[in-house]
């Protein structure tokens, strides 16, 4: 599997929005179009975006704030994952884990320390993947939603 991150293009942007997760999961994330349009509605969240690929094939998008200054209100950071989202028919093939592997390589070589995220509560959402992964609720909650904390080890320590 060679899952990528790509900046998002006119040449790609079209695929991208199509992209959508089960209809059962709707209620858990937002679709790529609503994303790209927070991303234009709150710059102050400092997005970075890409669409995810396998190959030559677009299966997902990620959306994180990157290295938010310290003191903006309501926004969490420095390094917040907004959006993750694989889409439906490539679901169960490790894209989810394989682009959180390269999100935190990102972050990691930007000095982060940790990764925070948020997540639907219920049941059947997101959070044991999350939690698979290494995520630890932080006990805060962020517009109804519990955060999670990665810790993004340095890179010599690793």
């Amino acid at each position: 599997m060679g899952v990528r991150l790509v900046e998002i293009t006119d040449e790609n942007r079209e695929a991208v929005r199509a992209l959508k997760v089960h209809p059962s999961q709707e209620r858990f994330v937002g679709s790529v179009t609503s994303s790209l349009n927070d991303a234009v509605q709150i710059p102050e969240a400092e997005p970075w975006y890409r669409a995810v690929y396998d190959g030559d094939e677009p299966v997902g998008f990620v959306m994180l704030s990157w290295n938010v200054p310290p003191g903006r209100p309501g926004i969490l950071g420095p390094y917040y994952l907004w959006r993750l989202l694989i889409d439906g028919r490539h679901q169960g093939r490790g894209h989810g884990t394989a682009v959180l592997d390269l999100v935190v390589d990102l972050i990691r070589a930007d000095g982060a320390t940790e990764l925070l995220t948020s997540h639907h509560p219920a049941e059947d959402g997101p959070g044991p993947f999350y939690r698979k992964y290494g995520f630890v609720p932080t006990g805060e909650i962020d517009n109804g939603e519990p955060v999670l904390r990665l810790e993004v080890t340095p890179p010599d320590a690793g």
